[in-house]
């Protein structure tokens, strides 16, 4: 009984709280607790998800419900990992590019490739890449526009998004094209959008509808959908501000379907921690 009434009073807590345009799905376990990537991979009927830096190289796969199913440790370091990508074949990329201080000279993407995915731990490639227009590590102040914790795969590329770190411009952010292959590279320059300005308006997760029509890019206060873009100038084309009422740390995004995003958001002082959907109209 003592099970049920908890049971009841986190349900009954769950109902009272107003998530605003986004549905509640899955609380998600304590071992994802600071939740920076999620991804529908092509060929797995898992929800795959990473933690940031600080946390173990591994990588989780669950359920709808938001359980646990598959464990694999990543044989490579977990110095930032930010965001998930897939491609048609069902390989995951994920970003180690997280750069707060701007200062990083190793950003890399790890390949995990889809046979690797039936492991407990999981051989791994490695792309390599820098930015063509970071010169000093860090940069001064008014030049932190290097930090970086979304991209998202697209035609055999990896489009990656920046994230500012300059006060009153925390909304620009800089599209980069890199080859989603084993390499050094060093990344070219596609496109630039400005979100608002606060801090909440920094990007922190994105990605492409399976149809690859719609890009959605989150940040905290909204998420911005771009479509009738021109070949990859994706934040060229017709943008859809959703200006999010539930606020909370929300650190990645993926497309369930072409009309439906997934939402993870950290689990910070008793908040958030959750699953979520978000319909498009």
């Amino acid at each position: 009984m003592k099970k049920i009434g908890i049971l009841f009073s986190f349900f009954f807590f769950l109902s009272c709280q107003n998530f605003g345009q986004l549905t509640l799905t899955a609380d998600l376990p304590k071992d994802l607790k600071e939740v920076s990537g999620t991804e529908i991979v092509p060929k797995s009927a898992l929800i795959w998800m990473v933690n940031d830096g600080g946390n173990t190289p591994t990588l989780f796969g669950l359920n709808s419900q938001g359980k646990i199913i598959k464990e694999i440790y990543i044989r490579a370091k977990n110095h930032d990992w930010e965001d998930l990508a897939s491609d048609e074949k069902g390989t995951i990329y994920i970003g180690d590019f997280g750069n707060n201080f701007n200062e990083r000279k190793n950003l890399s993407i790890i390949i995990v490739e889809q046979n690797e995915l039936d492991e407990k731990k999981a051989e791994v490639d490695e792309i390599e890449f820098k930015y063509p227009n970071q010169h000093q590590f860090p940069p001064k102040k008014e030049e932190m526009y290097f930090d970086t914790e979304a991209f998202f795969y697209f035609k055999s590329s990896l489009y990656i998004l920046t994230k500012s770190r300059v006060a009153g411009k925390h909304g620009k952010t800089t599209l980069y094209k890199i080859p989603a292959k084993k390499g050094k590279y060093t990344a070219e320059i596609v496109d630039k959008f400005e979100n608002c300005s606060d801090l909440e308006c920094w990007i922190t997760s994105a990605d492409i509808s399976p149809n690859g029509k719609k890009v959605a890019l989150l940040s905290q206060k909204n998420v911005l959908i771009f479509s009738d873009f021109k070949e990859d100038k994706f934040l060229s084309g017709q943008v859809t501000t959703i200006n999010l009422t539930h606020r909370s740390q929300k650190e990645s995004i993926t497309f369930k379907d072409n009309n439906t995003l997934l939402i993870t958001d950290e689990r910070s002082q008793g908040a958030g921690g959750n699953l979520y959907e978000l319909k498009l109209k």
